[in-house]
């Protein structure tokens, strides 16, 4: 696999930063009311992701260890400053619905911590890429938990409705317990189906099952004791 796919692949699927490494839950869980939300931040944080990327792997040895950190904040702030006021001029709807989530993506952990693990450490056109695939890793989770809620909760998909008239909504799908519910139900399916969860990855060769894990152990507890 070319480094570049691979690069876009490990951010799709393989270290998703919603599904996977469960990173950026403040907006993955509070803008996800409708998909297009959710569509809006995912987009908003891809462009400051690989802008960010690309700029911090150019200065990579130009910035000291000592300040890298608040040089990487300075960084991504310019950013989401520039995508702050564009929003606000053209996009005045979806920047009323976001708030303040979008001056949050400065402290988003999912572009500081590409910036310190990946941007600072590999050449730039690498470092768009896996820009490139962590923002569109984020944009699709933050689609797809948008996309559900609003279906269930309004019966409506980017606004248009699709349910028919005999069928109601579940309002609750649309306040705070709807969007643990639906991440829920997501990363169970994904369990299901064993694809690893960041959860799964911290413990070697853990398929997720806990109980038989702590019964194996036992079992090997006992083997060492005879």
């Amino acid at each position: 696999m070319k480094p570049w796919v691979e690069r876009i692949y490990n951010g799709v699927v393989k270290e998703n930063p919603s599904f996977v490494l469960m990173l950026g839950m403040c907006p993955t869980l509070a803008v996800t009311t409708s998909a297009r939300n959710g569509l809006g931040m995912g987009v908003s944080t891809l462009a400051v992701l690989v802008i960010s990327n690309y700029i911090i792997s150019l200065l990579r040895k130009v910035i000291p260890d000592e300040v890298r950190l608040p040089a990487y904040i300075v960084i991504v702030a310019s950013l989401v400053t520039v995508v702050e006021l564009l929003m606000e001029a053209f996009m005045p709807g979806l920047y009323g619905a976001l708030g303040i989530y979008i001056p949050l993506i400065v402290v988003n952990c999912i572009i500081l911590g590409r910036a310190e693990a990946y941007a600072s450490k590999n050449p730039p056109v690498l470092s768009i890429f896996d820009g490139i695939g962590m923002g569109l890793g984020f944009t699709i989770a933050l689609t797809i938990i948008g996309l559900v809620r609003e279906l269930l909760g309004s019966g409506t998909v980017f606004g248009y409705g699709v349910m028919p008239d005999f069928v109601t909504p579940i309002a609750i799908f649309i306040k705070a317990p709807g969007a643990f519910l639906v991440l829920a139900v997501i990363v169970a399916i994904m369990n299901g189906v064993h694809i690893s969860t960041r959860a799964n990855q911290v413990v070697e060769s853990c398929d997720g099952c806990c109980a038989n894990c702590s019964k194996t152990c036992k079992t090997e507890e006992k083997e060492e004791e005879k």
